[in-house]
């Protein structure tokens, strides 16, 4: 037990020389730098990202198909666990492009309308070529 340390809270106790050493204290750095981009180029990376997986666009084009809030048939139109179908379901609700309402035991998810149109407008900014640079 030597060279044992043990970490406490704020600071290092070494053990054998029963002396405290402060841990160094450091800024947390942001993950991201999204606040240097405008509203509207965070609300498409919102989007995209949500729809980055092709179990949630099954899931937006099955609840798109469907026209109506769905609670339970979602898990089985897709070939995932139930866990796996909560989670893709969590991130488009996360990023607001559904809705969910609790109906007794079970969650009731449908589209959220204005949502979509706002992606598909900021997406059909993006993606719309104004210029033609190459044959």
């Amino acid at each position: 037990m030597k060279d044992e340390i043990r970490k406490h809270q704020s600071y290092l106790y070494d053990i054998e020389l029963r002396t405290h050493y402060p841990l160094p204290t450091t800024t947390p750095v942001p993950k991201t730098k999204s606040h240097a981009f405008s509203d509207a180029d965070n609300r498409i990376a919102r989007y995209a990202q949500a729809l980055a997986h092709p179990a949630r666009v099954a899931i937006v084009r099955f609840l798109a198909g469907k026209n109506a809030c769905q609670c339970g048939d979602i898990v089985l139109e897709l070939p995932l666990a139930q866990s796996t179908v909560s989670q893709h379901l969590k991130t488009l609700k996360e990023a607001g492009l559904l809705r969910g309402t609790i109906d007794g035991p079970a969650v009731c998810y449908c589209l959220e309308p204005a949502a979509l149109d706002e992606a598909r407008a900021l997406l059909g900014d993006i993606l719309t070529p104004t210029i033609t640079c190459c044959p």
